[in-house]
């Protein structure tokens, strides 16, 4: 085994890093000023014991445990069995997320089970409807296929800020920087999801969702002064 293969496997090596970048997403949370605006009623869900389905781009995945209020509810958070996904997660377990992690191997209907024990269960469920690789900006099935089988209402959600870090991945992911200033935005996906919908119907829905990501995702860029494409 490479001496970079070592390194990069080593649990220590990745406790490090998911140190570092935990720590920086607080310090550039606390150093910079927020929004948050549109969050009344996917708050009063979890307030009250409701789980939901939170959704959001890829690219804005860094500050998704300030954009959910974990004080208020619980909320799990699937991850990749990928390098990169499970680093992903712990740093998210660190800010205060429970993980589902993913397999390749892992039958989907094993998954969709976890998933609706835990709303169940009274968890929220938070995904990239991009995620874990991709197309960029292209709704993935799973909001739709859960969203019907957990009864959850779903809701869009994203943040921008007016100085960030774009990183050399396949989706840009967006880091924030310190003393800068920012918004969390929220709205409702309010599309009805039939209970057997047609391969025309999920298309839809995908072309739907993802239509609804990417105008919450351009609100948020436009009022933190960023005035062009998330991409």
């Amino acid at each position: 085994m490479s001496l970079r293969r070592k390194i990069a496997d080593s649990r220590r090596f990745n406790r490090m890093v998911e140190g570092f970048f935990a720590t920086y997403v607080r310090f550039a949370y606390w150093t910079s000023r927020w929004q948050r605006l549109g969050f009344e009623e996917m708050d009063a869900c979890v307030a009250r014991g409701e789980p939901i389905i939170f959704v959001l781009w890829h690219q804005r995945l860094i500050m998704a445990p300030y954009i959910f209020d974990t004080r208020q509810g619980r909320i799990c958070a699937l991850t990749s069995s990928a390098r990169a996904g499970r680093l992903a997660g712990q740093i998210l377990v660190r800010l205060g997320f429970e993980t589902i992690p993913m397999s390749s191997h892992q039958r989907h209907v094993a998954l969709s089970r976890e998933v609706l024990r835990r709303t169940k269960d009274g968890c929220s469920i938070g995904l990239a409807a991009d995620g874990p690789r991709g197309p960029a900006r292209q709704s993935s099935q799973v909001p739709i296929m859960w969203a019907r089988m957990t009864g959850c209402r779903v809701f869009t959600v994203t943040f921008a800020e007016h100085r960030v870090i774009k990183l050399p991945t396949w989706d840009k992911q967006m880091l924030p920087l310190p003393f800068s200033r920012g918004v969390f935005l929220c709205e409702e996906w309010t599309e009805t999801v039939p209970k057997k919908p047609s391969e025309e119907e999920v298309a839809r829905l995908q072309s739907n969702i993802s239509q609804a990501l990417d105008e919450v995702t351009d609100k948020a860029d436009q009022i933190a002064g960023r005035h062009f494409s998330g991409q």
